[in-house]
């Protein structure tokens, strides 16, 4: 009885070992049942789905700013995550949490920090500061190696592009009202992509202390 269950045993290995089409198959039903075990408990677990106190969405000028940030690449150089080691909290402050960052879609946790992460990096320059920097980097920072955005100083917005971002992102959650939308092309009327990308960078962080 043994013996034939050895042969079965073995002939199941031949098989699967023999067959790429097997192979590929039996990796990836492996890999999809691991990856729903550690992704769907995300979904029902409170911190990673609700809002941390005081955390509001983004105004029109911040979201207009980071849909730039996003169109510039700033994501390739720069992380939006400070990690639970202590090297980490001396530098940047309190670490990342995942009820910061529920209305952002996508999120910018990244990893690479060719640049410094920017995190927490609202509130801690004045807007000229920033202006200054994006305009000539090594105007403040004469290691810097990141480009100028000197052309965001003149670039203005178009203020009809808000309210369909904004109607998106509520259907995705995030809770805009219908005076938030109305309202929202009045906000960038006469605005810059500079002043656009620095509103965003001035809110980075502010709702955790």
């Amino acid at each position: 009885m043994s013996d034939n269950n050895h042969k079965v045993e073995t002939f199941s290995h031949e098989r699967i070992e023999t067959s790429n089409f097997l192979m590929i198959a039996l990796i990836l039903i492996v890999v999809a049942v691991g990856g729903l075990v550690e992704i769907v408990p995300l979904f029902f677990q409170h911190s990673t789905t609700q809002p941390v106190a005081g955390l509001k969405p983004y105004t029109p000028l911040q979201l207009t700013g980071r849909d730039i940030y996003l169109r510039e690449g700033c994501y390739g150089c720069h992380s939006q995550m400070v990690r639970p080691l202590r090297a980490e909290t001396l530098r940047y402050g309190h670490y990342s949490v995942a009820g910061e960052f529920v209305y952002d879609h996508p999120f910018q946790w990244g990893s690479k920090r060719t640049g410094p992460d920017l995190a927490r990096v609202g509130g801690r320059y004045s807007d000229e500061w920033h202006r200054i920097h994006l305009n000539n980097p090594r105007d403040l920072v004469p290691e810097s190696n990141m480009p100028a955005y000197s052309w965001l100083e003149g670039a203005r917005l178009k203020p009809e592009e808000a309210a369909p971002k904004m109607r998106a992102l509520r259907m995705l959650g995030v809770p805009y009202t219908d005076a938030d939308i109305a309202g929202a092309a009045g906000q960038l009327e006469g605005k810059t992509e500079m002043d656009a990308v620095v509103a965003y960078l001035q809110v980075l962080g502010t709702s955790v202390k």
